[in-house]
């Protein structure tokens, strides 16, 4: 399809103001139409007005595209390569809150190049997948918790908060359109992408006045082209992923693009991924110590036998530096029910690299996994620390534990419908 979707703004619409100028004769820059409009407020949106938040579902509009594309064969799609037939899109205007949703077809967006996105990156974004079962039954993996994220991630960055339930009767719709797309294989999904750009037109940096929510989605297979292998990590000292007041817990595209260069370095030295690090003071001694936080884009799991001869499954806490995985969640929730009978503790604690190192050493260090949406766990083969490379417990002809495969096999089981469970959202 052709046609491009153009953002307009309704004659309404409040724009938010430039910053104060010496040289202005008036406090604002204000368009002719704009100064008939009532005034706004120079702080952020707030998110308790449930005017702004409201989303009205009775206009909700659906255009269907008049040149459907081919499915490619589950063996040939590339993660996040291919995409669908439709997006779904809400407009949002400081004036009105959000305007009526639509489904249109697949197109570009058309931005003026002064659009505030593309200069104080005004973005936020999810990610999330649909399944399905044995039966062909559509399933999503807890949309709420996608939801409740997406709004934190956005208030974080002035951009407009939203009713998350509205938003999952949306995709709903969204994906029984595309469910042709939705590959029936064990292992393969389609990846659904929510993502809010702020659209106002202004070089003046201050809470945007305009704002597009849509969503895309891609048909996909193993995030890893080369299967389910354990990688190799690169612990990072010399570049920071996120620190304490900053925003690593916002799932905000700000925070990703920096990590690819020190990715593309570790690469050359033949990790897959960096093991982010951050040096702080340990409580217990007073000592500096580099702390683990996650891996690449992915939560970090360590199991362990601890000092007193307890099986341990650790991940960092939430202390704002860590982004709050659905999959982390779901995994630590089940290790709770699953685990903890057979034995197991289960933490949420800070702990650095040097425990990890020695827990190695010592014979104690069980395994060490990634967890996300996208490939669900990634086992750990070793990490290299300051001129070490710590094996992670696997043996040369293991690719992955018993305790990283049981968590891939509930979640998974869960997400195609195996097993009856309230974290599978049937459409």
């Amino acid at each position: 399809m052709a046609s491009t979707l153009r953002l307009c703004l309704p004659r309404s619409s409040t724009i938010l103001p430039a910053p104060v100028c010496a040289l202005s004769s008036s406090r604002y820059l204000l368009t002719p139409s704009q100064t008939r409009r009532r005034p706004y407020s120079i702080a952020a949106p707030d998110a308790s007005d449930q005017r702004l938040r409201a989303i009205d579902l009775s206009n909700f509009s659906i255009t269907k595209t008049t040149t459907p594309k081919q499915l490619t064969a589950n063996e040939k799609l590339i993660f996040g390569r291919f995409f669908t037939d439709h997006m779904l899109s809400l407009e949002w205007t400081a004036a009105d809150g959000w305007l009526d949703p639509k489904i249109t077809p697949y197109q570009n967006l058309s931005l003026d190049p002064a659009t505030c996105v593309f200069h104080y990156a005004f973005e936020a974004f999810e990610g999330m997948k649909a399944y399905k079962d044995k039966t062909g039954q559509v399933r999503l993996f807890r949309p709420d918790m996608n939801m409740k994220r997406l709004n934190k991630s956005v208030a974080r960055i002035a951009l407009p908060t939203f009713e998350g339930e509205k938003v999952i009767e949306l995709i709903k719709n969204f994906c029984r359109l595309e469910e042709r797309f939705i590959p029936s294989q064990r292992g393969y999904s389609l990846y659904i992408r929510p993502n809010m750009i702020g659209t106002q037109k202004t070089l003046g940096v201050g809470p945007p006045g305009s704002a597009l929510l849509y969503v895309i989605a891609s048909p996909v297979g193993p995030y890893y082209p080369t299967g389910f292998k354990a990688i190799s990590l690169e612990a990072t000292t010399y570049a920071v992923r996120a620190w304490p007041g900053g925003v690593g817990a916002s799932k905000l595209g700000a925070n990703y693009a920096p990590c690819i260069v020190p990715q593309m370095q570790a690469a050359t030295r033949g990790f897959q991924q960096n093991l982010w690090l951050f040096e702080d003071v340990d409580e217990r001694t007073g000592e500096k110590e580099d702390f683990v936080t996650e891996v690449g884009t992915m939560n970090l799991f360590t199991a362990i036998v601890n000092k007193d001869g307890q099986k341990e499954l650790m991940t960092a806490p939430l202390d704002g530096t860590i982004l709050e995985g659905v999959v982390r969640d779901s995994i630590l929730q089940l290790a709770r029910e699953r685990l903890v009978p057979d034995g197991w503790k289960v933490s949420e604690k800070k702990f650095h690299m040097r425990e990890v190192a020695d827990a190695a050493r010592e014979g104690r260090l069980l395994e060490v996994f990634g967890s996300g949406t996208a490939a669900v766990v990634s086992p750990v083969r070793s990490i290299s620390y300051k001129g070490e490379l710590v094996n992670c417990g696997l043996k040369e002809d293991q690719e992955v534990g018993p305790v990283t495969l049981r968590m891939k096999d509930w979640i998974e089981g869960i997400q195609y419908g195996e097993e009856d469970h309230p974290w599978s959202w049937k459409l």
